[in-house]
C-alpha cells in the first residue's frame, strides 16, 4: 500500500468529505420540513391534501434518486431555459428525495400516538393543528428519532450520487484523484474510511440525542 499517496491525497479528500457534510446538511433539512408537512398532510382530513401527499412519496420513492438528479440538472433547464448549479441541484434533488422517506417516518410516528391524546387535546379547547404542534408531534418526535437517524446516514452516502453530475463532493474528489494516480485501491479505501467516520459520527449523536 502506498501511504505517501494517501498521505498526499487525504487534504484533498477531506475538502471533499466537507462538501458532502454541507450537501447532506442542507438535504436533510430541506427534506425534514418537506417530510414534516407531507407526512401531516397524509393524516390530515383534508382529502386533496391527502391525495396530493400520497402521489408526491409514491412518486419520489417509485424512482431513483440519480434519474431524479439527472431531472432536475439536465431536463429541468430545458422547460425553464436557466441553468441549474450543481449545488442547488444536488440538494434539490437529495431533499426532495429524502422528504418522501421523511414523510412516511413522520406519519407512522403520529400514527404510533394513542387517538385518545388527540381527543384530549381538543376537549381542552385545542384546534387540530394546535393539538397536533403542542401534544401529538413532541411525543412523537422521541419515536421516530431512530428512523430519522438511519435516513440522515442513507442520505450521507447517497449524497455520492451527486458526482455524476460534476459534483466535487468526497466521491468525485477520490475518481480525480485516482485518474491522476492510479492508486484505485489506497483511494478508495480512504474514501470508504472517510464515509464510516461520518456515519459512525452521526450514529453517536442520534444515540445521544435518543437518551437526551
Amino acid at each position: 500500500m502506498n501511504f505517501e499517496l494517501i498521505q498526499n491525497a487525504l487534504p484533498i479528500l477531506l475538502i471533499g468529505a466537507g462538501v458532502t457534510i454541507e450537501i447532506t446538511a442542507f438535504s436533510v433539512a430541506v427534506g425534514f420540513i418537506i417530510g414534516l408537512f407531507v407526512g401531516i398532510a397524509r393524516i390530515c382530513r383534508i382529502k386533496i391534501l391527502r391525495l396530493l401527499a400520497a402521489v408526491y412519496a409514491d412518486c419520489i420513492r417509485g424512482t431513483p434518486l440519480l434519474v431524479q438528479i439527472f431531472l432536475i440538472y439536465f431536463a429541468l433547464p430545458m422547460i425553464t431555459g436557466q441553468r441549474v448549479e450543481p449545488f442547488i441541484a444536488a440538494v434539490a434533488a437529495c431533499g426532495i428525495n429524502s422528504g418522501a422517506y421523511v414523510s412516511e417516518i413522520f406519519r407512522a410516528g403520529i400514527q404510533s400516538i394513542d387517538v385518545g391524546q388527540m381527543e384530549a387535546g381538543r376537549s381542552l379547547g385545542l384546534t387540530w393543528w394546535q393539538t397536533m404542534r403542542y401534544i401529538i408531534l413532541p411525543q412523537a418526535f422521541k419515536n421516530i428519532l431512530p428512523p430519522l437517524g438511519n435516513e440522515f446516514i442513507a442520505m450521507l452516502k447517497d449524497s455520492s450520487l451527486v458526482s455524476v453530475i460534476g459534483f466535487e463532493e468526497l466521491t468525485r474528489r477520490g475518481q480525480l484523484i485516482i485518474a491522476q494516480t492510479y492508486g484505485s485501491f489506497e483511494i478508495w479505501m480512504t474514501v470508504a474510511i472517510l464515509y464510516l467516520i461520518m456515519t459512525l459520527a452521526i450514529s453517536r449523536f442520534v444515540a445521544w440525542l435518543e437518551k437526551r
